[in-house]
Order: C-alpha cells, then sequence, then structure tokens
C-alpha cells in the first residue's frame, strides 16, 4: 500500500509542476488589482494589468482536478502513456457530468444536494486519473474481433474507462451526499468551540486538501452554510470585533511562515545530487504561499510520499490557528492567507492585532522547520529528494551489453520467468520490480547480463542496477511480460 501511495506521489509530481507560477501571477495580480480581490469595479492600465494575471494564475488554480486527472493517469500507468492520461480525462469528465447538479435534478425530480455542486474537486480528478491508469494497464492490449479491429490495444482503453466511470458515478451518487453532508455536520458542531474549535477546523481543512473536501468545511466556517458567515461578515465589516475573522486569522502563520520554513526542511534534508532540483520545486512552492496563500504546490509534492508527514503538518496547522486565534489575532481574505490578503485586510475594521503576525510567524518557522527536519531524518520519510531512486554514481553506469533484447531476456530468466514477475517499472538507472517468490530468483544469472549490481530491498522487491539506458531494458522486458 506505502508503495503504491508513493508512486501516486510521484504521479503527481507531473501537475503539481504547473502550480507555482500560477500562484506567482495570481500575488502580483492582486497586489497590482486590489479591487477584484473584493468584486469592485478594475480602472486604470495597472490594475485590469493585475486582473489580467489573475486570470492568467486562476486558470490552473481552478481547474485543478483535470490536472491531476491527466497527470495521475500518466504517472500510474505502466509505460507512462499519454492514452492514460487521455482515459483519465474521459473518466473525470464523465464522473463530473454525469453527477452535475442539474443532471441530479433532472435524475430525481427534486434540487439536488449541494453536494453535488462541489464533485468537481481534487479528490474526483484523482480518482479518474486511477481510473483511467488502471484501466489502461488492463485494456492496453485487448485485441478484439476483426471486424472491431480499429478498436483494440489502446484504442479500447477510453471506451472501458467511460464505462468503468459509470459505475463508480452509481457509488458515487449514493456515498457523495453521506461525505458532504457529514462533513457539514461537523463543521457545524465544532463552530461553538472557541478558539479550539478554529484549531480543529484549520487541522480538518488541511487533512481533507488531499481528497478536495475542505470544500465542505469551508461552506460552514467562511460561507453562510451555518450562519457563520466569516468571510463575508469580515469584508461587509457586518461582523462582530473579535470574533469575526476567527476562521481565517490561524491560517497566516502556517501559510506564510511555517510552510516555506517546512520547504526549507525539505530542501535541507534532500539528498545533495537532487538539493537543486529539490529547491527550485520548494522554493517556488514557498513563495507561492508567502505571497497569495496557494499551498498546493508543496502539499502535493509530498502528501502521497510522506502521508504520516501531512499529518504532523495538518496538526501544526491546528495548533498554530488555535494559539492565533486564542491571542487575539484577527485577519480576513478573499483568496488565501498570504501576504497579498494580510496587507489589505489589516486595513479593515474587522482587523486586530494584526502585528501579531511577526512573532507568531517567527515561531510557526521555528516550529515547521524543526518538526519537519527531525521526522524525515529521524524516520527516512522519502520526501522530494529523497526518494529511493538512483545514485549519482549509477548514472556512469555503462552496460557491458548493448543488445537490449538479449540483456532483458537474461535479467527476465534470472528473475524467476515472467510468471515470477508481478509489476515492473523503471526509475533514471535502475529497473524497479515486484516478484512472486524470491527463492527462484538468481542474482549470477541476472549480473551476467552484464549489469552493474542487485538490490533486494525487501522479500518480494528486487531492483536491477543498468545504468542511464534502462529506458530500453525496461521497454523489452515489458514486450516481453
Amino acid at each position: 500500500m506505502m508503495k503504491y501511495l508513493q508512486k501516486l506521489g510521484k504521479s503527481l509530481m507531473l501537475p503539481v509542476a504547473c502550480l507555482p507560477v500560477c500562484g506567482i501571477l495570481m500575488g502580483i495580480g492582486y497586489a497590482l488589482s486590489p479591487a477584484a480581490m473584493q468584486g469592485g469595479d478594475i480602472t486604470g492600465a495597472a490594475a485590469i494589468i493585475g486582473f489580467f494575471l489573475i486570470k492568467a494564475g486562476g486558470a490552473l488554480i481552478d481547474n485543478m482536478s483535470w490536472l491531476f486527472a491527466i497527470g495521475v493517469g500518466v504517472g500510474m500507468s505502466d509505460d507512462n502513456d499519454g492514452t492514460a492520461g487521455l482515459a483519465g480525462l474521459v473518466s473525470w469528465l464523465v464522473i463530473t457530468n454525469v453527477l452535475a447538479s442539474g443532471v441530479i435534478a433532472v435524475i430525481t425530480g427534486a434540487d439536488p444536494n449541494p453536494a453535488f455542486g462541489k464533485i468537481q474537486n481534487q479528490f474526483i480528478g484523482i480518482l479518474a486519473g486511477i481510473i483511467g491508469a488502471a484501466c489502461y494497464n488492463k485494456f492496453k492490449s485487448t485485441k478484439l474481433p476483426d471486424f472491431l479491429a480499429f478498436f483494440s490495444g489502446k484504442r479500447s482503453v477510453a471506451i472501458v474507462t467511460a464505462v468503468i466511470s459509470l459505475v463508480v458515478s452509481l457509488a458515487l451518487f449514493f456515498v457523495w451526499p453521506i461525505v458532504y453532508t457529514g462533513l457539514v455536520a461537523l463543521g457545524t458542531g465544532v463552530s461553538g468551540l472557541g478558539a479550539v474549535g478554529s484549531g480543529i477546523y484549520a487541522f480538518l481543512n488541511r487533512l481533507l486538501i488531499p481528497f478536495g473536501l475542505h470544500h465542505a468545511l469551508n461552506s460552514v466556517f467562511w460561507f453562510d452554510a451555518a450562519g457563520i458567515n466569516d468571510l463575508g461578515n469580515f469584508w461587509g465589516n457586518t461582523g462582530t470585533p473579535g470574533v469575526t475573522g476567527m476562521y481565517m486569522a490561524g491560517f497566516f502563520p502556517s501559510m506564510m511562515f511555517g510552510l516555506p520554513a517546512a520547504a526549507l526542511a525539505i530542501i535541507h534534508t534532500s539528498k545533495p545530487e537532487k538539493r537543486k532540483t529539490t529547491a527550485g520545486i520548494m522554493g517556488a512552492a514557498a513563495l507561492c504561499a508567502f505571497i497569495c496563500g496557494v499551498t498546493e504546490p508543496f502539499e502535493f509534492a509530498f502528501m502521497f510520499l510522506a502521508p504520516a508527514l501531512y499529518l504532523v503538518y495538518a496538526v501544526l496547522y491546528g495548533i498554530f490557528a488555535a494559539v492565533s486565534v486564542g491571542l487575539g489575532f484577527r485577519a480576513g481574505f478573499s483568496f488565501s492567507a498570504g501576504l497579498t490578503d494580510l496587507i489589505f485586510s489589516s486595513q479593515l475594521p474587522l482587523a486586530q492585532k494584526v502585528w501579531l503576525i511577526l512573532p507568531l510567524g517567527l515561531a510557526a518557522a521555528v516550529v515547521f522547520y524543526a518538526v519537519f527536519r527531525f521526522a524525515i531524518t529521524k524516520f527516512d520519510l522519502k520526501t522530494p529528494g529523497r526518494e529511493d531512486d538512483d545514485l549519482e554514481a549509477e548514472k556512469n553506469v555503462v552496460l557491458a551489453n548493448n543488445d537490449f533484447t538479449k540483456v532483458a531476456e537474461i535479467i527476465l530468466a534470472g528473475l524467476g520467468g515472467k510468471g515470477n514477475v508481478t509489476s515492473l517499472d523503471n526509475c533514471v538507472t535502475r529497473l524497479r520490480l515486484e516478484i512472486k517468490d524470491y527463492t527462484a530468483v538468481d542474482e549470477g544469472k541476472i549480473k551476467s547480463a552484464g549489469v552493474a549490481g542487485v538490490i533486494r530491498p525487501s522479500k518480494n522487491s528486487v531492483q536491477v542496477i543498468v545504468g542511464t539506458k534502462v529506458q530500453f531494458v525496461a521497454d523489452e522486458m515489458k514486450r516481453m511480460l
């Protein structure tokens, strides 16, 4: 299960890489066009440019589920084929259109559950990608009768995916409203617990991010689903001083300071040869969080690689939210808890003790950094830059035999034959295989293919160090399998 989650985490890196630039564009856009934040008139050249940047950044941020459907489809497929990405998109389109509020209203003849208005979320995108990849892996080599030969192989994948997605949609028709309604009820109960309640809410908000279900909670606290309307009352100056803003203020210290510090810890604990790449990803994610509160580029970069660390991350959010609210810090946002929103919300009548962001932020930075660094090194968590990938030295390995078909045949024989192999993947320099019977593996036979070495990480795992030509060997083995 853990290996499956780590593979899912790696597949998310493809769509996540699209997000940092969006957050930066939106942060600059809101700085140039503050009226856009409050729904005011957009006048003046700077404001128009800012509005343009906001829309450019929002184009991807607002359609993140599309990116996940395609990226997960490609990443979870056996050979990272684009057909699986297309299948993921097919699945997402089927599920979100079949379960759209308007369709549900026609089917049931009644007002649809509000849950179906939130069906286009990240969880559905990831689920669609998984469905698309699973259908691709299973049916990519399907052979149909001659009169249907055109739809054989990869062309059959989208058709099967659409059918499977309909079945999944039927299950979601019953399950999704229960989940959504339950979260709304939970949020309503938490709202009466004061500062502690705001901490619990912040914890649950982060915990539900991977599934896109945080929208259900947000509707309770930020909007008028249960009469709180924290966001609307704060910006409209219709709330209660000292109370309004308590479900937004707690996010600022963690998003602006805690998250960048955690990103720095991930950079510092990454492998030296991967630190530059990790710094590029984490640095951009940290900048997004600080400027405009876009946290997904950071969170999706590690939540599936190290789910236990993500749980700790959510707990830290909850703690600092409770402390911030308990000390009387009040601020609000119309987009998210970044510097841009802090600057503008600090001028509003219901903002209180905004200066506390400095000591709270400093404390959050220290705690997030220390906890992340300790947890990563103590438990050897596979955060970005620490994955069990190839060593730099392996890139210099030279395969002794350039007959890739022959090399693949020998390795496969050494593994006990294709019947003993349950899965095959590769990184930059290694073949990564899962096997049924470890006693059937002949390391001497594998090494006779001219490879650099064989590693046995666990009872049912085998890694073969091939070098940078590993893709050619992997392709031949996949053909044989």
